[in-house]
């Protein structure tokens, strides 16, 4: 494995954290940019979501993960502590996968 490809990849890193710190305050306290802000991991973690649950390689797929999905859906609306969420749909998931 060559350093070279991991040492760019971190300064890209170091670098993108950077301009994002040397953003002006008065742009980021404009409220279009805060709605923005606050609803932007929300979007991209629905994505993540979506993209693990049903795709494998470059087909869609409907399998195990798509039980879990739903009873951990369940269990965010029945308002159930995180932890319990995850071990539901890792449970559904796996009982699933063992039928």
């Amino acid at each position: 494995m060559s350093w070279t490809p991991l040492l760019i990849a971190c300064a890209a890193c170091y670098a993108l954290k950077l301009v994002g710190l040397s953003v002006p305050a008065r742009l980021l306290t404009n409220p279009r940019i805060e709605r923005v802000a606050s609803a932007l991991p929300v979007a991209l973690l629905a994505a993540l979501i979506a993209l693990q649950t049903w795709t494998s390689g470059r087909s869609l797929v409907l399998d195990a993960r798509m039980g879990g999905l739903a009873v951990a859906a369940l269990a965010v609306v029945l308002r159930a502590p995180f932890i319990v969420v995850v071990a539901l749909a890792a449970l559904t998931a796996a009982l699933t996968r063992l039928a």
